[in-house]
């Protein structure tokens, strides 16, 4: 039997109140990216459904504009 505590994850924005997602804050972007610059799912995240739509978007913004790579060399 495996006992091991599961431990729920909480949104990143939810917790420090942050109402936008900005594209030009790639220090916070990069936290939401793999190592191949793949945007990580929710489950992996632990972000909201709302944030998580505005995260995507927010990645694919910034990577068009050059201030996010789009694969990792």
């Amino acid at each position: 039997m495996d006992t091991a505590i599961k431990k729920d994850k909480q949104c990143h924005f939810c917790v420090n109140n942050i109402k936008e997602v900005d594209y030009k804050d790639t220090h916070t972007l990069r936290k939401f990216v793999g190592s191949y610059m793949k945007i990580l799912s929710k489950k992996r995240t632990g972000t909201c459904s709302k944030h998580q739509r505005k995260l995507a978007t927010a990645i694919k913004r910034s990577r068009i504009i050059a201030l996010l790579p789009f694969v990792n060399q």
